[in-house]
């Protein structure tokens, strides 16, 4: 999602190489892609590793030696996704984060993937990211995010309404296999219903005033890759991040209770600009996991609005203007946000339909598409009772 994305002068140039890897036999792929990355490495002693946290790409961890000290990623484009992610957008984004170090370096680009640098550091479950000890670094980095400048004096604009309406236009109207054909029917809201959804989402969401900036737009929590803070000093029990966890870090050392360290964004493919309330209210959606959803788990009013206020101080500290910031202020983006919690849900929700369709990895993506509808559903009354604060 972004118009005018502008990648800074003076950025890194990334090159592409012709090479297509198979996402089932990717090992000779691979190292024809090390070989340029990493001519030193012996192809012999390359070992990889496959991630499978992912739902929609294939990636791979290639390094030598014992330790993953120095790991080039490999990611594979998962089957069809160039219908719904704008690959050349994608390394765009990539540059422009990399350039504000909030990325990690992008090595090269290939004929179905590309290659970048792993970060070290843990990637935060569901508990982690409900802990104040871990969201107020997760408000401050998506806040450094959004007052990234990266349009060359346009004004930036969402093509969020468009992408959706894309995804619309690619939701399968029936499925060969006739136990998914008939979830379709039965569980799913029909064509004519979505339809009617999107245009009310697009009428009353565009008016509520939401500034649009530099998303991350799929801040779910394997996304989010913690790194604690080397210090030698600190006592050994604060190097565990389980631990920092369980106690929620009440200990002099943190007094508030924010533990020492920082959190890196990774996975840039929907990266773009869109509406500042879109990119919160989709994170919050992701307080309920992936695997085993639970929309209980979605944050309460106290704890949205303990994490606005440290987003709202660090996004005015990143734009030169303060860090004071008002009750009235925390309570209007607070309902920006719980509005487009919805888009958020109909978005991904369109997405998981297509992925029904193509994908080839192994998860359950209609029943996945069936839960965001269903929550869209029960949330929208809810959230359209919010009144803005004048």
């Amino acid at each position: 999602m972004a118009n005018y994305i502008h990648v800074p002068e003076g950025a890194p140039v990334v090159p592409k190489l012709d090479v297509t890897l198979d996402e089932h036999d990717y090992r000779a792929g691979a190292l024809k892609l090390i070989k340029t990355l990493r001519p030193h490495w012996k192809p012999s002693e390359v070992k990889m590793k496959s991630f499978t946290d992912g739902i929609t790409n294939k990636l791979i961890g290639c390094y030598v030696g014992g330790s993953m000290q120095d790991v080039v990623l490999v990611r594979v484009y998962g089957n069809k996704t160039e219908l719904f992610v704008d690959r050349e957008n994608e390394v765009k984004s990539f540059r422009v984060l990399q350039a504000h170090r909030c990325a990690p370096r992008l090595y090269c680009t290939f004929n179905n993937g590309l290659c970048y640098e792993f970060l070290q550091g843990v990637a935060l479950e569901p508990e982690h990211i409900r802990s104040p000890a871990f969201f107020r670094h997760i408000a401050r980095q998506m806040a450094k995010y959004h007052a990234i400048h990266a349009h060359n004096g346009w004004v930036p604009q969402s093509d969020l309404w468009l992408k959706m309406s894309k995804f619309f236009s690619l939701v399968p109207t029936h499925f060969e296999d006739p136990e998914k054909d008939q979830r379709l029917n039965n569980e799913v809201p029909s064509a004519a219903c979505l339809r009617d959804e999107m245009i009310w989402l697009q009428q009353n969401l565009s008016k509520l005033g939401s500034p649009v900036v530099l998303c991350h737009n799929d801040l779910l929590c394997k996304n989010i890759i913690y790194k604690q803070q080397e210090d030698v000093s600190l006592p050994k029990s604060l190097h565990l991040l389980h631990r920092a966890i369980a106690t929620d870090w009440r200990c002099s050392v943190c007094p508030a209770r924010t533990p020492p360290g920082n959190v890196k964004f990774i996975d840039y493919e929907y990266a773009g600009y869109n509406y500042q309330a879109f990119d919160i209210g989709n994170h919050f959606n992701e307080f309920a996991g992936l695997n085993e959803v639970d929309y209980t788990l979605y944050p309460g009013r106290e704890l949205q609005l303990q994490w606005l206020r440290a987003y709202l101080e660090a996004y005015k500290e990143y734009k030169s203007q303060g860090t004071q910031v008002s009750n009235t202020e925390v309570e209007v983006l607070y309902v920006q946000v719980n509005r487009f919690a919805l888009a958020s849900h109909f978005f991904w929700g369109l997405w998981a339909l297509i992925q029904a369709q193509y994908s080839t990895i192994d998860f359950d993506f209609l029943g996945y598409a069936v839960l965001r509808f269903s929550q869209y559903f029960k949330m929208k009354p809810e959230v359209m009772s919010l009144i803005l604060p004048e």
